[in-house]
């Protein structure tokens, strides 16, 4: 956008801040003279009667003077329809040669609004600055951002399109497709340039996406390595952690997430979406702001990047980041289980705009500890750490969230351990001792089991990783074979083993069960 600062004074608007246009009554480049007693243009006795009097021509404004004219014109329509006790209105216009749109906000001390639609003659002074403007640079501006306060303070935006246009003041293409026929640009914005020109070749339907795998198939073309992106697991559970976190903070940026769909949205524009499939699939898809390689192929003559080449018929629309159905996809990585592979996509180097800091455990507790202020403490630091082992495991805690975001801060708890809960990568909050006594007490008396030899009052409870080891200790001097030991998790479930098997064979494995209940949504 370009912006322009008039500054009519201190009277209020109703009395006419702005400087009349060119050529209006009062002001200093007024019309033709007017015939007169001492006007020696006058005529005279004998002189022809033609009926008019001949003055010398007034030079037409140039472009620049009579758009900023019609600017003013625009600003007094708007005063002259200001409600009682506005102090400042907002107005927006966007316009082509076949439609228009615009709306004023009208506001009080109070931020108390009123809408206001502009009529058939706003709109044509609007329409003919922007015919104005095309003299000015490489065609029009597409929308007309204008700010007037009752003081008389008068601000003007032009917007080209850097950024795309509200939904609302966004046309149809084939509007903006006549516009470009009555005034050519040598180049467009990309978004703009994708909008009008996609034509969607970025899209994959399932049907597509199979005939097009079947193809690569019989012409022997696969997707090539990855080799600069984590696994999938480590890559989704380090997202769920930057999800809490930022949630944590209360921040509106950030990675979010919901069962099967991570998503990320940069302060560039750049953005990406990470889909989990069944049988540990995932696609990774998304696009950087503004890509040359989508400026050379909507704004010159080459073809877009074959982003899908060799992908197999499970990359479709539904897995794709939501711009493949605006034409600015710029990457997508599929992950097969086992690898991550691409088609013509760039390597993950060139994308770091577009997906979080999840390449690298240390970048994630680096994001983390620098949501907690500027001097973050070493517990602090230690904590992030721990945070993301625990993630990468499946073993997350609230307690181990709390510990680097305190319950007694402005952090919102709840909020961040429900992104990690719907992440996959908690545990359940450990038993307490006393109720795996408890639990493998009753077990004991309902199944009748032979406790002859021992008491269940005897029962110990050993904190182990992901729950706990319940057993009768054994006297000293004495050996027992084949006792009941159980082992109790976290989750409620207990398994029964004995002392023939050592604890160390069989805590991997109970282990590992553990986490593949605990991590069903990675």
């Amino acid at each position: 956008m370009t912006k322009s600062d008039d500054r009519a004074g201190e009277a209020p608007a109703h009395d006419d801040p702005v400087p009349p246009r060119p050529g209006a009554p009062g002001s200093e480049q007024a019309g033709t003279a007017v015939a007169g007693p001492e006007d020696p243009d006058t005529p005279q006795d004998g002189d022809p009667d033609v009926g008019f009097t001949l003055s010398p021509p007034t030079p037409a404004p140039d472009p620049a003077t009579a758009a900023r004219a019609i600017v003013h014109d625009v600003a007094r329509q708007l005063a002259a329809v200001a409600p009682e006790g506005w102090r400042r209105v907002d107005a927006v216009f966007a316009s082509t040669v076949t439609a228009d749109v615009g709306f004023a906000v009208f506001s009080d001390e109070r931020q108390h609004a009123v809408r206001w639609t502009p009529g058939p003659e706003v709109l044509a002074l609007v329409r003919e600055h922007r015919s104005l403007s095309a003299a000015l640079g490489d065609g029009p501006w597409w929308r007309l951002l204008l700010s007037l306060t009752r003081a008389g303070q008068l601000e003007v935006d032009y917007d080209y399109g850097d950024e795309p246009f509200p939904d609302d003041q966004l046309f149809a293409p084939e509007i903006y497709r006549a516009d470009l026929e009555a005034f050519p640009r040598r180049s467009l914005p990309v978004w703009l340039a994708a909008y009008l020109r996609h034509a969607d070749r970025q899209q994959r339907s399932p049907g597509v996406a199979a005939a097009r795998a079947r193809a690569d198939r019989q012409a022997g073309v696969s997707g090539r390595p990855v080799g600069d992106l984590p696994p999938y697991p480590l890559m989704a559970a380090r997202w769920a952690v930057l999800s809490a976190a930022f949630t944590a903070a209360r921040s509106e940026w950030g990675p979010r997430l919901r069962p099967g769909l991570r998503w990320f949205e940069g302060a560039t524009r750049s953005g990406s979406s990470l889909h989990a499939l069944p049988a540990g699939r995932a696609v990774l898809s998304g696009g950087v702001w503004n890509a040359p390689e989508l400026d050379r192929a909507y704004n010159g003559a080459d073809e877009l990047p074959q982003l899908f080449r060799g992908a197999p018929d499970w990359v479709a629309d539904q897995v794709l980041n939501h711009r493949a159905g605006a034409g600015m996809l710029t990457f997508c990585y599929w992950w097969d289980g086992q690898s991550w592979y691409r088609g013509d996509s760039p390597e993950p180097a060139v994308i770091t705009d577009a997906i979080p800091g999840v390449r690298e455990a240390d970048t994630v507790a680096r994001i983390v500890t620098g949501l907690l202020g500027p001097d973050p403490s070493g517990e602090q630091r230690a904590a992030a750490t721990d945070l993301v082992s625990a993630a990468e495991a499946g073993l997350l805690t609230r307690a181990a969230l709390a510990r680097v975001f305190p319950e007694d801060g402005d952090f919102d708890l709840d909020a961040a351990f429900y992104q990690l809960v719907l992440g996959g990568v908690t545990a359940p909050e450990p038993l307490a001792a006393d109720a795996a006594l408890d639990r493998v007490g009753r077990y004991l008396t309902d199944s009748g089991a032979d406790t002859s030899g021992y008491s269940a009052a005897e029962l110990r409870a050993d904190r182990v990783n992901t729950g706990w080891m319940v057993y009768v200790p054994v006297p000293p001097g004495e050996i027992a074979v084949g006792r009941a030991i159980f082992y109790l998790a976290d989750d409620g479930v207990l398994e029964r083993s004995s002392s023939s098997v050592a604890p160390s064979r069989y805590l991997p494995e109970f282990e590992q069960r553990f986490r593949e209940r605990n991590r069903t949504l990675l």
